[in-house]
């Protein structure tokens, strides 16, 4: 089970099939909720992951989750604490 709460817009977009830029229109219009943290959104797994999705498209999400935590844990990290600031 991965303990990562957020994804990236890269990996949501690689989750949706859809662009990156896709990804942050649909977080313009509202349809994806997300917070920004610096230049980048981090958007809530919570919001994500659903009855909707399937138990492959929720594996394939929980794997992202904990290939993004293992490489970019640190600077998630950072970029967190420096949002607050």
């Amino acid at each position: 089970m991965s303990h990562k709460k957020f994804l990236s817009t890269p990996e949501l977009a690689e989750i949706m099939g859809i662009s990156r830029i896709a990804v942050f229109k649909k977080i313009k219009k509202g349809e994806i909720k997300a917070i920004k943290i610096g230049r980048n959104y981090a958007i809530p797994v919570k919001d994500i992951l659903s009855d909707k999705l399937s138990k492959k498209q929720e594996k394939t999400i929980k794997k992202a989750i904990d290939k993004t935590i293992k490489e970019y844990g640190e600077v998630l990290k950072k970029l967190g604490k420096n949002g607050r600031d």
